[in-house]
């Protein structure tokens, strides 16, 4: 196994005393030993000078649609369900290769942000257009990051007083085969793994209750959790209640979907009794900060769950809802929503790290492997660059990572003790040559649209 000592670092380890001068000590993919003072003697070590940095885990990202870089600045000023409504259109005309170049510039991006391990919920399978999941999971697998795919869903379209269009839903019996064969190719349980599948129907306006239900019976059956969007808007709000004669979490509680194994987008309109069952059923949730603000959704009540102990984590959300939005943006803007909501001690920047790692791990049921710089854990670990001719006026070095409006520079990303980005440049793919892809997947699914007439061709040439 290959040795990586990472040396004269301050540590913000998330659990355990911040270490102001330490060293790491990487064996293989795990973290073996952290504390102060000089690194150990180890023979054959590649030795990293972290002199000026701060060494945090890698952040987590728990919700996300990747296939929406490719259809960014669209709808700008719309709510929700205005949204949805012009960008279901679009949508239904992606194909394969479009995600493809979607999700390798979605990924590159969060990696250069410090993110290590993501999500993704993708629910749109229009017929015939090739294997989507499939290339989602290629491009994770090329940029070297932790994927959590969640297999996502639709079966109540127009016709049947659902939101999205007919021709993006999919019938009940198809959702469970692919969504069962997805889990079956591709789960990784194991504790190292570097791809874990979800199952994700879209969202109590877009899913019927048999495909809840028997989504969380596929789901537990398979041992792996279960994700939706959830309580986002109040006009979710009123949609459940007139659909189905309660709020949304009372829906969701109904159906089977609270508990350890499940996590919400969203969450932005909890009543006191919704927070209170959330905690008692171990229910987590991704707060996504700029996604809600963009789309004049509300604020989430973040630092109310956390101080009753429920599980909270961030997401950044798809890009057309949250143009070119970093994940270490969020904790920015999730201290600041909170901030101007509740007051300047709602929530800590330290905190906002917490959101950002732990909490996602905790998401995604991974705390034990993933979230905090701990011996034993998984060499997840981002170096940021904290001594920058302007940043040096800042003396702690977490207020320089979350308070400040331009993140430091990353010097390393390790994922698993490889090294991701270094120096701000990735280092597994060409970085300019994935952000060309994802200009690319704009320009194709633009004029996708625009041949099947979901748009009008003056659209495509956006």
């Amino acid at each position: 196994m290959s040795a990586i000592l990472i040396e004269n670092v301050h540590i913000a380890p998330v659990v355990g005393e911040e270490i102001p001068s330490g060293h790491i000590h990487v064996e293989g993919d795990r973290i073996v030993a952290l504390g102060a003072g000089p690194a150990p003697v180890v023979a054959g070590a590649t030795r990293i000078d972290g002199t000026g940095c701060l060494a945090t885990p890698g952040l987590v990202n728990t919700h996300h649609h990747l296939y929406q870089w490719a259809s960014q600045g669209l709808a700008q000023d719309a709510t929700l369900f205005e949204w949805l409504t012009a960008l279901y259109d679009v949508w239904a005309a992606m194909d394969a290769e479009v995600v493809r170049g979607a999700a390798g510039a979605g990924l590159g991006y969060l990696a250069l942000s410090g993110c290590t391990t993501s999500s993704d919920h993708h629910y749109i399978f229009p017929k015939g257009r090739g294997d989507l999941f499939a290339a989602e999971i290629e491009a994770a697998g090329e940029i070297g990051l932790r994927f959590h795919p969640a297999r996502g869903s639709m079966d109540r379209g127009r016709s049947q007083g659902g939101l999205p269009p007919d021709v993006v839903v999919e019938r009940l019996d198809e959702i469970l085969d692919a969504t069962a064969e997805a889990v079956d190719t591709y789960h990784d349980p194991s504790f190292s793994s570097k791809l874990r599948v979800a199952v994700a129907p879209c969202s109590p306006f877009s899913v019927s209750a048999d495909l809840m239900t028997q989504a969380a019976a596929l789901a537990r059956s398979k041992g792996v959790r279960l994700h939706t969007h959830l309580a986002e808007t109040l006009d979710e709000e009123e949609h459940c209640l007139e659909q189905f004669g309660l709020r949304p979490v009372d829906y969701m509680e109904k159906l089977g979907w609270l508990g350890p194994d499940v996590w919400f987008a969203h969450a932005v309109h909890l009543s006191d009794g919704d927070i209170d069952k959330f905690v008692q059923t171990g229910t987590g949730s991704a707060h996504c900060p700029s996604s809600n603000g963009r789309l004049g959704a509300g604020i989430a009540r973040v630092s109310d769950m956390l101080s009753r102990g429920a599980v909270v984590g961030l997401g950044v959300d798809g890009s057309a809802s949250a143009e070119l939005t970093s994940l270490s943006g969020e904790m920015r803007q999730a201290l600041l929503f909170q901030r101007a909501r509740y007051g300047p001690t709602a929530l800590t920047a330290r905190q906002a790290l917490e959101l950002a790692t732990l909490g996602g791990a905790k998401n995604l049921g991974r705390q034990e492997e993933l979230g905090s710089l701990e011996a034993g854990k998984l060499a997840d670990i981002a170096l940021w660059r904290t001594d920058g001719a302007f940043a040096s006026a800042v003396v702690d070095p977490v207020c320089t990572l979350v308070f400040g409006s331009r993140q430091p520079p990353l010097a390393r990303l390790l994922v698993g003790g490889e090294t991701i980005v270094e120096d701000d440049e990735l280092r597994t793919v060409a970085q300019d040559e994935l952000g060309r892809a994802g200009g690319l997947a704009h320009r194709r699914l633009m004029r996708l649209a625009a041949e099947r007439g979901f748009i009008a061709g003056e659209e495509a040439g956006s």
